[in-house]
């Protein structure tokens, strides 16, 4: 079995505790999760076994580093997207890419874009990189977004009440990059193995191995947002206030 060195170090000194298993992966608490985003770290997000089965390598767009696209591009299906809100994808003119969408999932591509300045042929993680950088900058009124359209990468517009609304991996990559306090956007691309087939279970427990990465499930990011809901309720009753947690995730003014 080939052997692999992590690039991105663990979350803590010591191996995270799972506190549950899904077809044998095993699963982070999601405040360690929530971490490893924050810090610029991947995760692997895997979605129920009746949906698309899969799991997908998941990082917060403001943060995205060079080593975590390449990884994305090496390991994943090569199809990079960036997942945006409603109102930014619409800040920046992207329209979707089909005007009726007839996917299983309704899962909401728009035209695919590149960076207008700074990128080559926009393949390179460097360039992807590049790309997300210049499509989080939102134009200011009147102005020109910082990017063209079409290219490299592929961006996904998420539902304004994240999992609670949609249980996708779009959703799931925007709640993530909230709670970890950062801007709401995150970057995402399906984990493949080396022969091509979507990797699943033991394939996924595996890759998070070799990688040193940590797994959650897009179910398992559902109830934590709906514990903190039920705290937000509590709080609220108390204080007028909900909790900051909370807050970072609720749906846009």
């Amino acid at each position: 079995m080939n052997t692999a060195v992590s690039v991105f170090p663990s979350s803590s000194p010591s191996t995270p505790v799972a506190v549950a298993v899904d077809h044998g992966v095993q699963l982070a608490p999601m405040p360690e999760v929530i971490a490893a985003i924050a810090a610029g770290r991947p995760v692997l997000v895997m979605d129920d076994a009746d949906r698309e089965n899969e799991a997908d390598l998941i990082c917060a767009a403001d943060n995205l580093t060079e080593a975590t696209m390449a990884l994305m591009i090496r390991e994943g299906s090569g199809i990079v997207c960036l997942c945006l809100m409603p109102g930014h994808a619409g800040a920046l003119g992207l329209r979707p890419m089909v005007e009726v969408n007839r996917s299983s999932f309704a899962t909401a591509f728009t035209q695919s874009i590149e960076a207008a300045h700074g990128v080559s042929t926009g393949v390179s993680a460097a360039d992807r990189v590049q790309t997300i950088r210049c499509a989080l900058q939102v134009p200011a009124p009147g102005g020109a977004p910082q990017i063209v359209s079409p290219g490299h990468v592929f961006p996904l517009v998420a539902r304004p009440g994240g999992v609670l609304e949609r249980t996708g991996h779009t959703e799931s990559a925007v709640d993530l990059a909230r709670l970890a306090g950062r801007a709401p956007a995150g970057v995402l691309c399906e984990l493949m193995n080396p022969d091509g087939s979507m990797a699943r279970g033991a394939d996924v427990a595996r890759f998070a191995q070799a990688h040193g990465l940590l797994c959650t499930t897009v179910q398992a990011l559902v109830a934590y947002r709906q514990g903190l809901q039920a705290l937000a309720e509590e709080g609220g009753q108390g204080s007028g206030r909900a909790p900051a947690a909370q807050e970072a995730v609720g749906e846009p003014a």
